[in-house]
């Protein structure tokens, strides 16, 4: 009896798995910036990130990082004191109403990160595409976007936010969202000017005759050819915007508008309770808050700055390396480059 031997070909084996190239794409697109940056552009990129990222991180794991909730006023001893001092019950004290410090200033920074957030996708969400209809469309919609844009832009923007906030307040229930409407009506004049003046210079480009003589429809060329070559300043401005929204989301606070105590904890809020501490002697109710603030808008102002130095054109600056090609030479102690002669290329390549 003869055994048999089954051979496997390759068409049988089992599928690998292959990462999508587009994952490897996007990883690529977000590591550039760190890898085209040196010096204090790098320091800055990799300070600011790091300091970024771990003000998500808390954000995100806020319940499971502070000791209580930011309303919590007692536990299982009792009551907490009011305007404590830091103890091993409450780390970083108490305010004035009794609440833990250390809790609100952690949820606060997860109400800062969610009204961020909605905030720059609202503004860009709305702020790009009329920015890509102006620039390109023109004629009597051009004016008119550019005249409303230009009065919003007019207003302080700390002002136009209490004016949006205070209008919004008895319309919608929530205050992150109040809030973070309020934001975007600041934030979206300036998405919109840069991307219509990146727009009307772009629109005259070779590659967008080509594609008009080829009989493409507006709408294609708005969002095939002109999109990708528009919005490459957009998360420069996103990123330096989210920092003045932080500033922003305190002043509103501050004056009590938007977000309400009793919905969540807001930096803002805790200063404004703060102020009459401060003269008392009791400093940990206002220095914990005013850190988290000071910080966050450091590190994001660090994340832009260093973006705008790598992506901006005009800013950028590259290593420049002079590889020494075969069949070069460079005379020793001069600086002149040139071909090498028969003989000597012939030496070299005996070496």
């Amino acid at each position: 009896m003869t055994a048999t031997t089954t051979v496997t070909g390759s068409s049988d084996k089992a599928p690998t798995s292959v990462p999508p190239r587009r994952r490897g794409n996007l990883l690529t697109k977000l590591a550039a910036p760190y890898k085209q940056s040196h010096g204090v552009q790098r320091f800055m990129l990799v300070t600011g990130t790091i300091v970024s990222v771990l003000f998500i991180l808390t954000a995100i794991f806020a319940p499971l990082i502070a000791p209580y909730s930011f309303d919590t006023y007692q536990d299982a001893a009792g009551r907490f004191p009011t305007q404590g001092e830091p103890t091993s019950r409450n780390h970083w004290g108490t305010t004035v109403q009794g609440f833990d410090v250390m809790s609100r200033a952690i949820f606060g920074a997860r109400t800062a990160v969610e009204v961020v957030f909605l905030a720059v996708i609202f503004s860009v969400a709305i702020g790009v595409p009329l920015g890509l209809v102006s620039g390109y469309i023109g004629g009597w919609l051009d004016r008119i976007l550019v005249l409303i844009m230009d009065a919003l832009f007019a207003f302080p923007y700390l002002l136009l936010a209490i004016v949006a906030a205070f209008l919004l307040s008895d319309t919608i229930d929530s205050g992150i969202v109040v809030t973070a409407i309020a934001i975007t009506v600041v934030y979206v004049p300036q998405y919109f000017r840069v991307v219509r003046a990146s727009t009307l210079s772009a629109r005259e480009a070779t590659y967008i005759e080509s594609a008009r003589a080829m009989g493409a429809k507006p709408s294609v060329i708005i969002r095939k050819y002109l999109f990708g070559n528009v919005v490459q300043s957009v998360p420069v401005i996103a990123t330096l915007n989210a920092a003045d929204a932080i500033l922003t989301l305190a002043g509103l606070g501050f004056l009590g508008l938007g977000i309400q105590p009793d919905e969540a904890a807001e930096w803002g809020y805790d200063l404004q309770r703060a102020v009459a501490d401060a003269g008392a002697g009791i400093w940990w109710t206002a220095l914990f808050p005013g850190l988290g603030i000071v910080l966050a808008v450091t590190a994001l102002t660090l994340v832009g700055e260093g973006l705008n130095d790598v992506l901006n054109p005009t800013l950028r600056r590259r290593r420049v390396t002079t590889p020494i090609v075969a069949g070069q030479r460079r005379a020793v102690g001069s600086s002149s480059v040139g071909p090498a002669t028969a003989p000597e290329a012939e030496e070299q390549a005996g070496k």
